[in-house]
């Protein structure tokens, strides 16, 4: 037994080292000038230099971009737990005539590929005023967002007892007073759970975000792909890009952490 536990503490440190390894690869890259890069092979940087990180901090384009990846990112998280922990709460609460069939077409927008609403989309926001702004981008995200938000609340909300509900309403307590203050508290897993996942998804959308975005609110993940010049791949700025687009996710992980981990244990994630 003790033999076997110190395999799996071997195995478990090997995962950690296999995990840790491209992020800190990507330091090293963004703590080496290009010139460093495209010569000997380090695992340390032997001259390490902040330029790259004093590039993305003190260029505009960079730092812009991450503003409206930032903001569009907000919006499309915001919208899309507002719309969805209502709409949960009637799937697991409810039966109504073709509730199954909604919550299907619901989830086969998110199994539809973000290349077949770039042209809707683009027409739409050409026509209204909303191309090249962040909530253009946001309310993009939500086509896919939103199902998977209901998706993940509704299989929670259906393991809180209803009995729940019936105490609330005997006690003479309002809906509203039930669900923001009795309901949703129990449900924080959930959400922690969706906001990590809505999160994530409209960070690293690149796709819709290019499209729906032209010079003023382009985000982050398009000035990424333009660091190609004429003397080439800008590696050094591009590495320390890199590393603060992992920060927000971290940041998100390290806030909903508690409630991550009982959201994977207990609900349909």
């Amino acid at each position: 037994m003790n033999r076997r536990y110190r395999l799996s503490r071997w195995v478990l440190a090997a995962y950690c080292v296999y995990l840790i390894l491209p992020l800190y690869w990507l330091l090293t890259l963004a703590l080496r000038s290009n010139a460093d890069i495209a010569g000997v092979f380090e695992l340390v940087p032997s001259n390490p230099t902040l330029a790259n990180f004093a590039e993305i901090l003190s260029n505009p384009v960079w730092y812009e971009g991450f503003l409206n990846s930032l903001s569009y990112v907000l919006l499309n998280t915001l919208i899309s737990v507002f719309v969805a922990l209502p709409a949960a709460y009637v799937f697991s609460r409810y039966r109504f005539l073709g509730d199954r069939q909604l919550f299907f077409w619901l989830l086969s927008n998110r199994m539809a590929p973000p290349a077949v609403f770039l042209l809707p989309f683009f027409q739409l926001y050409s026509s209204i005023g909303l191309f090249d702004t962040p909530l253009a981008v946001a309310l993009a995200h939500c086509l896919f967002t939103v199902p998977l938000s209901v998706w993940i609340l509704e299989g929670f909300m259906s393991g809180v007892p209803t009995e729940i509900d019936d105490m609330a309403r005997i006690d003479g307590h309002s809906f509203w007073f039930f669900f923001t203050r009795i309901f949703l508290p129990i449900n924080r897993s959930a959400i922690g759970v969706t906001v990590f996942f809505c999160f994530m998804f409209s960070w690293v959308e690149l796709l819709l975000a290019r499209t729906l975005t032209g010079s003023e609110a382009k985000p982050i993940v398009v000035v990424m792909t333009r660091t190609v010049s004429a003397s080439g791949m800008d590696w050094g700025v591009l590495a320390a890009a890199g590393i603060f687009t992992v920060l927000p996710g971290i940041l998100v992980v390290w806030f909903v952490r508690q409630h991550l981990v009982k959201g994977f244990a207990l609900g349909r994630v």
